[in-house]
């Protein structure tokens, strides 16, 4: 799929991705009965469904703001693999479709620290050390899932690899950040958890309208549905009770909102028919 771009008043902002890679179908619809979601999201052979590994970007006068890397190209063969990623064009492929090269990155923004997110943070260079792929960017990262990732529990170990972001910290391009915190004028991040403790999301305002990325919180259309919660999420009934909350403002003020693994939307709107949130594409 080809970037997209929206408009939303001053900002430009753009739909792009890593690639694509395939996840357990039960495990990213937690207590959904496969009945249900394969509706949505055929399965293959293996229970395998494809997800987008999206990013957005957002053009703003002389900033340029990235929100999360994908898997990149650090990743372990075997994860190549056991996730059937698929990264052509990567990440940087896409934004070389739109005119920018890594270098004019003024901020990375990682939703959170899991490999699917930030594993396009780093890079290997020409010496063969790894560096931040986006020399000239600050990455901003919640304080809380920093620290988490540096040691997190055994049951999602598994997703922190430390080569996508201590090299930050050693190059000097680490911005931590304790909540919700206004980035550049009209970009926000938000903590939005559930998914993992310090999760966050990214809002833009411009004049009346508002743009929402919600990261794992709301990882694809289908899981508009309340009770659509990936088994990967940490605290399931927290992330229920966020997403009911933001819909309920997304629903009145007629927000944008953007999908961080849906393979074939971008972005959206949400309506409410009853009581039951329904994706509007965009």
């Amino acid at each position: 799929m080809t970037p997209q771009k929206i408009i939303l008043g001053q900002f430009d902002i753009y739909g792009i991705r890593d690639g694509f890679f395939y996840l357990d179908g039960g495990a990213m619809f937690g207590v959904v009965p496969k009945p249900l979601w394969a509706k949505l999201f055929p399965a293959d052979e293996s229970n395998r469904i494809q997800m987008g590994l999206n990013s957005i970007l957002i053009k703003a006068d002389k900033e340029l703001i990235l929100v999360d890397t994908g898997v990149g190209s650090l990743i372990p063969p075997k994860f190549y693999d056991y996730y059937a990623i698929e990264r052509e064009p990567d990440l940087v492929g896409s934004l070389k479709e739109i005119g920018i090269s890594p270098d004019e990155i003024t901020f990375v923004i990682n939703t959170h620290l899991h490999f699917d997110h930030c594993g396009g943070n780093t890079t290997r260079n020409e010496q063969d050390d790894i560096v931040p792929t986006f020399p000239n960017a600050k990455y901003v990262i919640q304080k809380g899932e920093w620290e988490y990732a540096l040691n997190p529990h055994f049951r999602d170990k598994v997703s922190y690899f430390s080569d996508n972001f201590l090299p930050l910290k050693e190059h000097g391009q680490l911005q931590l950040v304790d909540g919700d915190t206004e980035i550049i004028s009209g970009v926000f991040v938000e903590l939005m958890p559930g998914h993992t403790s310090f999760h966050q999301g990214v809002r833009a305002r411009s004049g009346a309208e508002t743009f929402v990325f919600f990261g794992d919180m709301v990882p694809t259309s289908a899981h508009l549905g309340l009770g659509y919660i990936a088994s990967y999420d940490l605290f399931p009934v927290t992330t229920l009770e966020t997403k009911a909350s933001y819909f309920e403002k997304a629903v009145k003020e007629n927000w944008i909102i953007a999908f961080d693994h849906d393979p074939v939307h971008y972005f959206g709107r949400v309506s409410k028919v009853k009581d039951k949130y329904i994706f509007k594409p965009l």
